[in-house]
This record gives structure tokens, sequence and C-alpha cells, in this order.
């Protein structure tokens, strides 16, 4: 699996997923402001990969900010963590994070120990989520059978995780404990995560894996090939609406047509006990180029209205179970969701 960051001499190296699969490079953070352009490009994508990134852009704020005096360090790291947050508004692994680096900030250290303190956080918040995706695939392997074909959509693999990876953790520990299993990956339009990246992780590891474009979905479903769909999150209301890739609601409803289980692999981070339903997520808006544009080349009429939601919303009672590093939620609602992750 190819390393999603690492932390290196007072930097942030980030895979650059806007090039694969053609081009494997790296793009080195040396402030936060870097970090806030790599989470709006996508250069970092992926909701507990979004988290751990801003995490390491706290921590590069305290070292550019370690050689001032006590109260310009500490707007520093005001200021990095308001631009933090409002680099992407859906991904509720952003904000989680954040907080938990804001509160192992003591006024009373000397900047140099803040410093320090937060770096390890950062190393903290990075290396549970690799062990948190590994138990969550233990766990969600067992829904898996013996052989079986699951469509997925967007990437909720190892490029988009700490490691491993949420839904495809899943499928990557059944493929571990030896269960036949077959991948369709849809190709998540407007910006092909599902075909750049997840086709690209599936054939790294030898799982095998189908590319289809997200209209042929149904159509799959239709002839009996699709044994289970099997998403990840962005967000994750208290009612157990799920926020994920723009598309996921339409592969659930098709699911729900044709009797076919719908799961959610997603960290408890992922949750968001604050907001009671999915009507209350706010929804990300990107720019029309994403779609007037493919790779470069120019698909529709330059002036053409876009609307370019990059989230849409899974109602819960749409979705079989979500799966957590804390266990299987069957069938969510907002006691079952409280009993498990609380």
């Amino acid at each position: 699996m190819l390393e999603t960051m690492r932390w290196a001499d007072h930097q942030l190296i980030l895979l650059d997923q806007t090039k694969l699969p053609g081009e494997v490079c790296y793009f080195t953070c040396t402030n936060y402001q870097d970090v806030v352009d790599a989470i709006k490009r996508l250069v970092v994508r992926g909701a507990p990969a979004i988290g751990a990134a801003a995490a390491y852009g706290m921590v590069l704020a305290a070292w550019s900010g370690s050689q001032k005096d006590s109260a310009a360090f500490h707007e520093e790291l005001g200021h990095a963590a308001r631009e933090l947050a409002a680099s992407r508004p859906t991904a509720v692994n952003l904000f989680w994070a954040l907080d938990r680096m804001k509160q192992r900030i003591n006024p009373a250290q000397a900047p140099a120990m803040i410093y320090q303190t937060l770096l390890e956080e950062a190393h903290g918040i990075l290396r549970e989520d690799l062990i948190l995706n590994q138990k969550m695939g233990r766990l969600g392997q067992e829904l898996i059978p013996q052989a079986g074909s699951i469509l997925t959509h967007c990437n909720a693999g190892a490029l988009a995780t700490g490691g491993y990876g949420t839904a495809l953790g899943v499928i990557r520990a059944a493929h571990e404990a030896g269960k036949k299993v077959q991948v369709f990956a849809d190709e998540t339009r407007p910006l092909f995560q599902g075909a750049r990246l997840t086709a690209f992780e599936l054939m790294e590891e030898n799982i095998p894996v189908t590319l289809i474009t997200d209209s042929m979905a149904g159509s799959v479903m239709q002839k009996g090939w699709v044994d289970l769909v099997l998403v990840g999150a962005d967000r994750i209301t208290a009612n157990g609406d799920v926020a994920n890739k723009i598309g996921t609601y339409s592969l659930a409803v098709l699911a729900h047509a044709h009797g076919i289980p719908f799961y959610v692999a997603a960290p408890v981070s992922t949750f968001d006990l604050t907001l009671a339903a999915g009507e209350d997520i706010p929804i990300e808006e990107r720019g029309p180029e994403e779609v007037r544009n493919i790779f470069g080349f120019q698909s529709a009429p330059l002036d053409v209205p876009v609307f370019n939601p990059a989230f849409d919303v899974t109602p819960h009672h749409l979705i079989s179970a979500i799966i957590t590093e804390k266990g299987i939620i069957h069938h969510p609602d907002q006691e079952i969701i409280k009993k498990i992750i609380l």
C-alpha cells in the first residue's frame, strides 16, 4: 500500500492523489497554508486522511510560530485552526481532529513544548486510524460471503485514510481471510476517484476488480451480479443518515429496489451526534470546471450552468448496517447508535 502521508524534517509529505494512477509523486507541506491548499485541491482526500492532515497542519503552525512570543504564537495557532476548518465543510473528521489538537494546547506551556505535544498527538491520530481501520475490517468482513461480489463507490481505501481503509479495508480483510471476493468499482464522476484510486488500489492488492461507469450500477444489479454494496462515509448523523460521495444515495435506492444489502464502513470519529438528521449536514459545492472539463479536456459548453455538490445524503432506512471499530450497527437508528458508539 502506498503511504498516504508521512512526517519528516518538520514537513508533511502527502501522496498527491490528483496525479494517480498515472504518476506517483508527493506534495510537501512546509506550513499550514500548504495543508489547506492540499485539502481544497484534493491532493489529500477521504475523511480520515483529511482529519490526520489537518492535525499535522496544526503542527506546522506550531513549528512556524515557535520562535514568536506567546501571544503571536497562539494567534498563529488560532488562524491555522480556522483556515483548516474552512478547507472542506462536510467531512466531520476534519473538525474532530482539529478539536482534539486544540484540546492539547496548554497556554501555560512554552511554544516549543506545545509543538512537541501537538506533534505527538498528530502521530497518534494517524497511528490510531490505521489500527481502527484494521479492527473495522476484521469485524466487517463477517458480513461478506465466502464468495461474493461487492459494488463500491468513490475511494474508501488506504488512500483515504491513515492506511488500510474503511470500506476497502473490509474488502481487504475478507480477501486476507481467504474469501473469494470480486469488486465492481464505480468510476465516480466528476473526479473519477473510483476509476483512478479504487481500481488502482485493488489491482495493487491483486483483488479482482471490474470498473464500471456510475450509470451502469443498476444494470449490474439487475443482472444479479451484485451481492452487496459497501461504501465509506464523510459524516453520519445521530439518526444514522450518511453523507458520502455524490452518487451514494442513488446506489442505496437501487440496492433497496433489488433487495441487496447496503453497508457503510466508517470509524466512530465520522459520527456527528450534534446533528439530528442528514438534512442538517452542510454539503460542499465545488466549482463548475470539475464538470465542464475532464482531465483538462473541455467536455461541455464553457458557460453552461453547473450544479456540483460533492456529497449526497443516504437516509438511514436504506442502510442495512454501519460497520465501526466498536461494532456493527444493524438497521441504524438513534438509540442503537448511542448504545454502540458512546
